[in-house]
């Protein structure tokens, strides 16, 4: 990816890269601590993700942590299935941000 421009502003390549907020119990316990989880694409980076936070959510971002869930092995009906690996990417944010993830873009 290209180095962007200052004040580029959204990207449609920005909506690829961050797919959803995941939203659980520990994932509320980090935003005490100025940090927002979500669900990435399995090849972006952390750059990327920095980059697309800022531009979709106007935030100042510190830092990025990323991990990769692997998928369950489950059954349906008797019958042996496989989730989806999903990457997540936790998101710390400047001192005095937030972002509202229970709010649309």
């Amino acid at each position: 990816m290209a180095k962007a421009k200052k004040g580029e502003g959204v990207d449609t390549r920005h909506y690829d890269v961050i797919v959803a907020p995941h939203i659980t119990e520990k994932s509320t316990l980090l935003s005490e601590h100025n940090a927002v989880v979500f669900k990435v694409a399995e090849s972006a980076t952390k750059p990327e993700i920095k980059a697309a936070v800022e531009a979709l959510f106007s935030v100042k971002v510190t830092g990025v942590n990323t991990l990769t869930q692997k998928g369950k092995t489950k059954r349906w009906k008797g019958k042996p299935y496989k989730r989806s690996d999903v990457k997540k990417a936790v998101v710390t944010l400047a001192e005095g941000q937030s972002i509202d993830v229970t709010s649309g873009i």
